[in-house]
């Protein structure tokens, strides 16, 4: 049981630096392309939110294999999950087209 609880947190501590990965890449997308300096904005978020990721992997996996895949899995999965999350963020809702108000 103790074994289960900790693969279950691996798996969501990978989801959380996936999660911080890829929202951390989109809000970077936004910032950068209306910046006057974009390669400081892509550069700088390249390497903190890669250094990131590395340090909560090797946190998270210790010496253990099983942690390290698992922590993967989540950081996979979170990937889609957050592009669904930032397309709804970024779509208004759509309005229905005005019928004509006259009769033909």
């Amino acid at each position: 049981m103790n074994e289960t609880l900790i693969w279950v947190g691996a798996w969501v501590a990978g989801g959380a630096l996936g999660a911080m990965f890829y929202g951390g890449l989109w809000w970077t997308v936004r910032k950068g392309v209306s910046s006057p300096r974009p390669a400081l904005w892509f550069l700088g978020s390249f390497v903190l939110r890669t250094g990131l990721a590395l340090g909560g992997f090797y946190l998270l996996a210790g010496s253990h294999w099983e942690r390290m895949l698992l922590g993967l899995l989540g950081f996979v999965m979170a990937r889609p999950l957050v592009n669904r999350l930032t397309r709804a963020a970024e779509q208004k809702p759509a309005r229905p087209p005005e019928e004509p108000r006259h009769a033909p």
